[in-house]
């Protein structure tokens, strides 16, 4: 059987001696590239920084993207565009405390096909999307399809 095994390195420096000051900025890095993140602005982080929820939110997007192009290219139809503008829910009173919904809102251009074969084709995808599959978050579809 294989696996496929993915890795990422975070590095932080500084102090902790005081719980409203010390910095949440840190740095993540992905194979060659590097990306600096901090807490979300209401857990005290810095808001011009993307943030460990927002890319929980975006590996959901990108999954749900890449598992649908699959089906659509083996299905044979032909997407020209793919936009997705994604939302991760969190509530205060979630114990724990969680993303407890993400919601994929993806607007898609299929050419020479019906919207009825890309909403199945869309389904189909996020059964296999193995990032939603790992979540506890309930992650939903809620499409905007234009055929050509």
């Amino acid at each position: 059987m294989t696996t496929h095994d993915y890795t990422s390195t975070v590095t932080w420096s500084g102090r902790t001696d005081a719980y409203e000051t010390y910095s949440r900025r840190h740095e993540v890095r992905l194979g060659d590239s590097s990306i600096d993140l901090s807490a979300a602005a209401e857990f005290r982080g810095d808001s011009g920084l993307p943030n460990p929820e927002q890319l929980l939110v975006a590996a959901a997007s990108s999954c749900q993207l890449l598992s649908f192009l699959a089906v659509a290219a083996h299905a044979g139809v032909e997407i020209i565009d793919y936009r997705d503008a994604a939302t991760g829910i969190m509530p205060d009173d979630a114990r724990p405390m969680r993303l407890t919904e993400i919601v994929l809102r993806p607007t898609i251009v299929a050419l020479g096909t019906t919207t009825a074969v890309v909403e199945r084709l869309l389904e189909k995808a996020h059964r296999q999307c193995y990032i939603a599959n790992s979540l506890t978050a309930v992650v939903t579809l809620e499409p905007e399809i234009t055929v050509r």
